[in-house]
């Protein structure tokens, strides 16, 4: 009887997973405010491409990691290794309570605003960005309408993930198709529309260099997520680190691509200036339908990114429960299904929990930021770590250009880190309280394994 993951995922099944999760809805809200944050165009174009390469070395962290150890849980399992069961407790820890379900919410609730849009039977307006939790329930009608809609997503898309990863991954390949033909075809319209363009918007507010290339990092969110379904991919010593490369290449190519388009069309300060670019830019070429065609658009896109966190996210809950008798309801794996079910479902509820809490956009966000890219910079430290700790171990694939690239993500780590906390201090604490209360849960809980097991990658490796 098979209850540990099948390897069922094919190259472009993996890269479909990254570039589905990477190209959520970011690229639509980020892209004035990154050409607000620099001087030209060309400096516009310029802060994607390092946006894009400095998202490769990190990939190429995780890529050395996975191959050599393809084991589901991701990050969980390299921190195990690195640095012993606390700090791999810790992440799963911090993932399953505050950053997947986060990241998820923040995804459904993008979905929610461009479907209110679409169809509001409250007949009201947007929730502005800068409430706070309790401040949206003021306005019921909005809050409410926003908040079925995110509902509904999860719900949805966490169901078809549970009924089985065939169902799970073939959604994924066919939002991640529709966005991507999606993106290309609001290229076509800015050529359509050609370079006379204009348009007439309030002047934006001019934002630092660094806090564009945080935005520009943020809409290249995700390319890490191939790690957490490591053990599920066929042939995975050589395909993680195809399906890394690839999917980061292409949404860097696909960013290019529509941003030169809004460039083309808008002009660098009409970019700089617009509110709703992409609506800007194809309204003008189909005035009747450009607003409900981008609406839809960045629907399909936020519900492809939503599906994609679902379907990794719940990977690492699965690790998490495999190896700590804590949370062993979650690291049961349905051999019926093919998939994690109580993990798909505790992540679901935990999320749905958290779409009353927040109540936006920003506020899931928020949520999030603090602790993120302090275990992307403990991770890629990991691979020195694990290179001095364990030299004997196969590496099919070793980071290429190392120590350099390592080291260059690993210091954009630190500086992201460094503005979230100077930004933000008291979101930033939330997130630190509620990491640390991880360590007594860790100590408290009962050790049923050896202390110095190396994670559930060797129990559930496929075909061992």
């Amino acid at each position: 009887m098979q209850d540990t993951p099948r390897q069922q995922l094919t190259l472009f099944d993996s890269t479909c997973l990254i570039v589905g999760i990477i190209i959520g809805a970011g690229i639509y809200e980020v892209a004035p405010m990154v050409a607000a944050g620099t001087s030209h165009a060309w400096g516009f174009l310029l802060i994607w491409v390092v946006g894009g390469l400095l998202s490769l070395c990190g990939a190429l962290g995780y890529a050395e990691l996975a191959s050599a150890y393809p084991h589901e849980g991701g990050d969980y399992v390299y921190l195990n290794r690195a640095y012993g069961r606390w700090a791999g407790f810790l992440f799963g820890w911090i993932q399953l309570v505050v950053v997947r379900p986060g990241d998820i919410v923040g995804m459904a609730f993008i979905f929610a605003t461009y479907a209110t849009a679409l169809y509001d039977p409250f007949g009201g307006a947007t929730v502005p960005y800068h409430l706070l939790p309790w401040e949206v329930y003021q306005n019921a009608d909005v809050a409410l309408c926003q908040i079925v809609y995110a509902a509904l997503a999860v719900v949805i898309l966490t169901a078809i993930n549970v009924i089985g990863v065939n169902q799970g991954k073939w959604t994924q390949n066919l939002l991640t198709a529709v966005k991507a033909v999606g993106l290309l075809g609001i290229v076509a319209v800015a050529l359509m529309a050609g370079p006379s363009l204009t348009v007439t918007k309030p002047s934006f507010e001019p934002l630092p260099l660094g806090l564009a290339l945080i935005l520009v990092l943020f809409a290249f969110g995700g390319w890490n997520e191939m790690a957490y379904v490591a053990a599920e991919v066929k042939d995975s010593r050589r395909n993680i680190v195809r399906a890394l490369v690839l999917g980061t290449g292409a949404v860097t190519l696909l960013y290019l691509l529509v941003n030169g388009a809004f460039l083309y069309a808008l002009g660098y300060a009409g970019v700089a200036q617009s509110s709703a670019v992409a609506t800007d830019t194809v309204s003008a070429v189909f005035p009747r339908v450009g607003a409900g065609l981008i609406s839809g658009l960045v629907c399909i896109s936020a519900l492809g990114a939503t599906n994609g966190l679902i379907f990794t996210g719940a990977r690492i809950s699965y690790a998490l429960g495999a190896d700590h008798r804590a949370f062993r309801l979650l690291g049961r794996w349905n051999a019926g299904t093919g998939t994690p079910v109580l993990a798909l479902v505790t992540q679901g509820l935990i999320a749905l929990v958290l779409i009353a809490a927040l109540g936006s956009f920003v506020n899931a966000i928020l949520y999030t930021a603090a602790v993120v890219y302090s275990f992307y910079l403990a991770t890629n430290v990991a691979v020195i770590v694990l290179r001095i700790k364990e030299p004997q171990a196969e590496r099919p694939y070793r980071v290429s250009g190392f120590p350099l690239t390592t080291l260059v993500f690993c210091g954009v780590c630190g500086y992201l880190i460094y503005r979230a906390i100077d930004y933000k201090p008291e979101v930033a604490t939330v997130g630190l309280v509620i990491l640390l209360l991880g360590l007594p849960i860790y100590w408290l809980m009962p050790k049923d394994r050896n202390p110095a097991a190396e994670g559930p990658g060797d129990a559930t490796r496929p075909g061992e």
